[in-house]
């Protein structure tokens, strides 16, 4: 089943737009000219993970080696802090299996659409 969440545009890159499709409160994402879609509650607490800061984060480096990367593709979750990576909704926790629930996104000139019956 696909359901229209939103207009051609109406997310500018690196925004969010929180839809409510059968129920279900699910967070729509836009990275560059690429949509997500991830289901509103956090695998760690079910907190509103949606809701959350969209950042950058801290990369791997080594002992002082500060990088910062992933610009406009980090969820942060508001209750726990718990970061996820906005394109594939792995935790950032290394070892960690944590992964946010995610539908497929389809868009064209019409609108932005989650297809319910495809999950990611």
């Amino acid at each position: 089943m696909r359901v229209k969440v939103a207009e051609p545009d109406a997310i500018k890159s690196g925004g969010k737009l929180i839809v409510k499709v059968k129920e279900m409160k699910i967070g729509l994402f836009r990275i560059e000219d690429e949509y997500y879609a991830w289901l509103n509650v956090c695998p760690h607490a079910a907190a509103p993970v949606c809701a959350g800061a969209i950042r950058g984060t801290r990369l791997p480096s080594e002992v002082y080696d500060y990088r910062f990367g992933m610009e406009d593709q980090v969820l942060r979750c508001p209750w726990h802090g718990w970061e996820f990576d906005l394109k594939s909704g792995h935790h950032l926790a290394a070892g960690s299996n944590a992964k946010l629930r995610g539908y497929l996104v389809e868009s064209d000139e019409t609108g932005v659409y989650i297809v319910l019956s495809e999950r990611k």
